[in-house]
C-alpha cells in the first residue's frame, strides 16, 4: 500500500505535453472530427447542417447537397454531446516502475490527456479511480474546470494501492451510465480475475470500448545476464519467491507476451480497441497513431 509518497507528476510538464498533442490532433483534423472518430458507425441520423471550413468533406451528403444547392453535413444526436468514462486503475501493481516513472504516475498522465481532450472537445468526461471497488469517482461533467477537478485527484496518493477487480468495476459503470458512451480503461491488466471477459463483453454492448495497456519493461521481461539473485513480491498478497533472473528470463518473456496476447484477443473479440504502452517511451506518439488508425477506420 503506499503512504506518504509524493506523485512525480509534474504538472506544467503535463500541460507542455498536451499544448503538444493537441497541436498534433489540430494539424490532423482530429479535434474538429472527435465525435465521428470515436462514436464509429451505427448513430442516429437527426439533422443537417451547413459545411462549414475545417469540416471533413467525407461528411458531406452530396444528394442531399446537390437538391438544397448547397454544402450539408449529416448531423448525429451523439454530436451534441458524449459521455466518456475514463476508468483508471490504480491498484497496487501500478505502484511499480524501472524507468523514470512508476505505472501509475504515467497513467495517470495518460488518463490526464484523455480528460483534457475530451473537455476541449466539449463532451462530458468522468473519472473513476479503482482497485477491487471504486476509490474515487468524479461525475461526468464539462469544462476546463472540470479538467482541473480530474488533475487534482489524480495526483492524490491516497487513491492508489489495493486488490484489483476489473470486473466489478465494469460492472459498476454500467450501473451509474445513463445512456451510451465511450469508456477508456487505463490498467497493466495484471492479475485479472476469472469472468473479466464477460464484463467486458456486456460492457462493449453499451459502450464503444477503448482499454490502454500500461506496462512496464519488467512487466514484459527480466535481465537475461546474471546479476546475482532477486527477490519477488506479489502487489496484491506480499507473498514472496527468490529468483535468478538469468534462469527464468526466457520462460517469463513467453508467459508475458502470450498473456498480452490473450487479453488482446478478448477485446478483439468484444469489439473493443486495445492500445498498449511503455512507461519508457512518451505516450504521445503511439495515441496519436490509434487516433489517426481509429479515424481512418471508421469513416473508411
Amino acid at each position: 500500500m503506499l503512504k506518504a509518497k509524493k506523485m512525480r507528476i509534474d504538472v506544467v510538464s503535463l500541460h507542455k505535453k498536451l499544448e503538444i498533442i493537441l497541436k498534433m490532433l489540430v494539424d490532423t483534423q482530429m479535434i474538429s472530427n472527435y465525435r465521428s472518430v470515436f462514436r464509429g458507425r451505427g448513430l442516429e441520423f437527426e439533422d443537417f447542417r451547413d459545411y462549414t471550413l475545417g469540416d471533413d468533406s467525407s461528411m458531406i451528403d452530396w444528394k442531399t447537397s446537390a437538391r438544397a444547392m448547397k454544402l450539408l453535413i449529416k448531423m448525429f444526436k451523439e454530436e451534441r454531446e458524449l459521455d466518456v468514462y475514463i476508468l483508471l486503475d490504480t491498484s497496487s501493481s501500478m505502484i511499480f516502475g524501472s524507468t523514470e516513472k512508476l505505472k501509475m504516475e504515467y497513467a495517470a498522465e495518460v488518463a490526464a490527456t484523455f480528460a483534457f481532450m475530451i473537455t476541449e472537445a466539449g463532451d462530458r468526461a468522468g473519472l473513476t479511480m479503482f482497485t477491487d471497488k471504486p476509490v474515487k469517482v468524479v461525475p461526468l461533467s464539462v469544462g476546463k474546470k472540470h479538467f482541473q477537478i480530474i488533475m487534482n485527484y489524480l495526483v492524490k496518493p491516497e487513491f492508489y494501492g489495493g486488490d484489483f477487480d476489473l470486473q466489478k468495476i465494469l460492472e459498476f459503470t454500467m450501473s451509474i451510465s445513463k445512456k451510451k458512451g465511450l469508456m477508456i480503461i487505463i490498467s497493466d491488466f495484471i492479475g485479472l480475475k476469472k469472468g473479466w471477459e464477460r464484463a467486458l463483453k456486456l460492457a462493449s454492448v453499451k459502450f464503444d470500448v477503448i482499454g490502454v495497456m500500461v506496462r512496464d519493461p519488467r512487466d514484459e521481461y527480466l535481465p537475461s545476464e546474471d546479476l546475482g539473485q532477486f527477490v519477488l513480491q506479489d502487489p496484491y498478497t506480499d507473498a514472496s519467491l527468490l529468483i535468478n533472473p538469468k534462469k527464468i528470463s526466457e520462460e517469463y518473456g513467453k508467459a508475458a507476451k502470450n498473456e498480452t496476447a490473450a487479453i488482446r484477443k478478448t477485446f478483439m473479440k468484444c469489439n473493443a480497441d486495445l492500445v498498449k504502452l511503455t512507461t519508457e517511451k512518451s505516450f504521445m506518439k503511439p495515441l496519436i497513431e490509434y487516433f489517426i488508425m481509429r479515424r481512418s477506420r471508421t469513416w473508411r
